[in-house]
């Protein structure tokens, strides 16, 4: 598969990750957004590895990242990346003051987060974002108490405690875009009670990666891409998933007919055929629901069927007649160019989404960073 390393000798499993793709996808975003990137890089990057994706990202024309938790934004200031970084997800009791002084941006929800960050404020005022819930019912204000968050916002800034940088939301269904109109005209009120209470924020966004590839309206200022990021979703072309899972056979045994195998026997062989056992399980996110609902892997040039359930550490393969020796490679996912299954595939036969395939992919599975020759042009 081009753009993807081969396992060495030494490789037992590996998550080898593309990142002349993260680049690349980063830079489609931009151009056809025609708006700034906010990389999301949140969860060790999708999986994919925090700092290693934020360096591709910005290489590809990022102009923000964005992480959930102080840890992250702390651990890509202290690797000395200088992009501006919002960090949305705290308690009212955390660390805000290191993160001031490193210079994070804040997202804020509720005047007891505001209040927080004021009172770890140093000499310079902290950068927040304030977020207006538009429909989405996580993270952000309702409309009853949002005017009670910009008017503070705003008294806070004027004492030279915050300064108000953006205003923000989260849409909750941009695949379906008939949903899109009424949460831009929730957002639009938003904007408008934050200027009538004096707040004038230069950075503006609402759009995640399937509005800013397909929707104009919502990309204000800044359009936040997460999924589409790592070449996942939305279907677009141009974007190329960045992740491939690879693992070694460590046993190969021919059985009749008739055989079971694994726990409980679920599934019995109806022939004479060759199992391959896989050294990857539910311990390393595989996801044990996925065996049952006719999962795949790609092995010597062809898809061949997962066979009973899936365990913590490994599974097996029913490979027919297909030579098959131990040590061969066995590609879980990957882009997809020759036919292998692609991340999209495993959540489908999970019954999940490719966001849990990728960030479930477990901390046991070392991943290796591959770039093409040569700098990005």
């Amino acid at each position: 598969m081009p753009g993807t390393r081969a396992l060495t000798r030494t490789d037992r499993v590996s998550a080898v990750v593309d990142l002349d793709a993260v680049a690349a996808n980063t830079r489609l975003i931009r151009e056809t957004s025609g708006t700034p990137v906010m990389a999301v890089v949140k969860a060790d990057g999708f999986g994919h590895g925090l700092l290693p994706v934020a360096r591709a990202a910005l290489e590809g024309g990022a102009a923000w990242l964005g992480v959930t938790t102080l840890d992250e934004a702390l651990e890509l200031r202290y690797a000395g990346l200088p992009a501006p970084v919002l960090s949305w997800l705290h308690l009212p009791d955390e660390d805000f003051a290191t993160a001031i002084g490193e210079g994070v941006d804040l997202g804020v929800s509720t005047v007891e987060h505001l209040r927080s960050i004021v009172a770890a404020t140093g000499d310079a005022p902290a950068r927040v974002h304030l977020k207006i819930d538009t429909g989405l019912s996580r993270n952000g204000a309702v409309a009853d108490s949002w005017g009670e968050l910009v008017d503070e916002a705003w008294r806070y800034e004027t004492a030279g405690a915050v300064h108000v940088r953006g205003v923000w939301s989260h849409l909750h269904t941009a695949e379906e875009p008939e949903t899109v109109p009424e949460q831009v005209r929730r957002f639009e009120l938003a904007l408008a009670r934050a200027n009538r209470a004096g707040l004038r924020p230069t950075v503006r966004h609402l759009a995640n990666s399937a509005a800013a590839l397909t929707i104009p309206a919502t990309r204000y200022d800044l359009v936040r891409a997460g999924i589409a990021l790592y070449g996942v979703e939305p279907a677009h072309p141009g974007l190329r998933p960045a992740m491939t899972l690879r693992a070694r056979a460590v046993q190969v045994k021919r059985v009749p007919a008739g055989t079971g195998v694994s726990y409980g026997h679920d599934h019995v062989t109806s022939r004479a055929t060759t199992l391959v056992l896989v050294p990857l399980g539910f311990a390393d996110g595989v996801p044990r629901l996925a065996g049952a609902h006719g999962a795949q892997v790609w092995f010597r040039g062809a898809r061949h069927p997962v066979v009973g359930r899936i365990a913590m550490d490994q599974f097996v393969v029913d490979v027919g007649d297909t030579p098959a020796h131990v040590g061969d490679e066995i590609v879980l996912f990957g882009p997809g160019d020759e036919g292998e299954p692609t991340a999209v595939d495993w959540a489908r036969w999970a019954g999940t989404n490719p966001h849990e395939i990728l960030t479930g992919i477990g901390p046991r599975v070392p991943r290796h960073h591959h770039r093409s020759e040569g700098a990005l042009p």
